[in-house]
């Protein structure tokens, strides 16, 4: 299996609902890191699982329409807690239609909250 992996790093904010979570319940921001991987046995005809530039651009345009949000009011968030499962989901959706990868694989996105703390999602195509 060939692999080809990207990281972007942004701010957001956010606020936690439905619960009781302390100071998460209230506005606050979190420095993300976005993991991205490809994964797929065979290569392009240019020997690429899918071109990195082509990676990096989809991305950047991706991240940057969340970075320094409130992703509470983002409507990709509509009527779900801004949690970093869905958000980490909703990134890889995202990247995936952007960058419609040929053949067969899994997309995973790990989305870091902080130094310690991540979510993951995994798409097959």
């Amino acid at each position: 299996m060939y692999t080809v992996a990207v990281t972007r790093d942004f701010i957001a904010n956010h606020y936690l609902v439905g619960g009781d979570w302390g100071s998460e319940n209230h506005p606050h921001a979190h420095h993300y890191v976005a993991e991205v991987s490809i994964e797929a046995e065979h290569l392009d005809q240019h020997g690429y699982l899918v071109d990195i530039v082509a990676i990096e651009a989809a991305l950047d345009a991706i991240v940057n329409g969340f970075k320094d949000q409130m992703l509470n009011d983002q409507p990709e968030f509509a009527g779900l807690n801004p949690s970093i499962e869905h958000f980490s989901r909703i990134l890889c959706e995202k990247l995936f239609a952007a960058i419609a990868p040929p053949g067969t694989g899994t997309l995973h996105l790990k989305l870091w909250e902080n130094s310690t703390c991540w979510a993951a999602y995994r798409l097959a195509y």
